[in-house]
């Protein structure tokens, strides 16, 4: 019976180095590919980059990590608010009246000259400004999972390694044991 748990011992201690070299690679591969798309971007930071930031950028910095991603992100939302005196797409009227304001109310809307009401373009602004920080916001997430995997992979391995380093110790008996000494046996007698 020793001899199968030590061999179970040793499968189980394969499988978890397997995993932790798999989650490793993975992950590796997972951050490569990442900042390679944010690289191919081609996205500078801002004038203003380091400001908003507080130092996270620098003007004219590429943007190549998740970090870098997330900190745009906040650049263009800056701007947007900016944009619209502060106000966020569902706070806005999704057409322009005649005196520059915004409304929902097609009655109140300036008209197109076929007679349709104008759309608010700074209410359009938000839709692309969203769909833009979003995917910049992905990626930074993308970025940290990739890193959570490749930590995981690492505590996999060590605890694969330790599994067999027991394994072998304890149940085969490969390694020899330190033989306890007589003050060891009389510690014992005496509790």
């Amino acid at each position: 019976m020793k001899k199968v748990f030590a061999y179970g011992g040793i499968a189980a201690s394969i499988v978890l180095v397997a995993f932790g070299a798999g989650a490793v690679a993975i992950g590796a591969t997972g951050l490569s590919d990442v900042r390679n798309e944010i690289t191919a971007q081609g996205i500078t930071a801002t004038d203003d980059a380091a400001e908003l930031t507080n130092g996270r950028l620098q003007p004219g910095q590429a943007i190549k990590t998740g970090a870098d991603a997330r900190a745009f992100a906040d650049i263009m939302e800056h701007h947007v608010l900016e944009s619209t005196e502060g106000k966020r797409y569902a706070e806005m009227g999704r057409f322009v009246t005649p005196s520059g304001g915004d409304t929902s109310d097609e009655a109140l809307a300036a008209k197109t000259p076929d007679g349709r009401p104008v759309e608010n373009g700074l209410r359009n602004m938000w839709v692309t400004e969203t769909a833009l920080t979003t995917a910049l916001n992905t990626a930074f997430f993308a970025e940290r999972v990739a890193l959570f995997s490749i930590v995981m992979g690492i505590a996999l391995l060590l605890t694969g390694i330790g599994f067999l380093v027991l394994t072998l110790g304890g149940a085969l008996g490969l390694v020899a044991l330190p033989k306890r000494g007589k003050k060891l046996e009389t510690a014992s007698a005496a509790i």
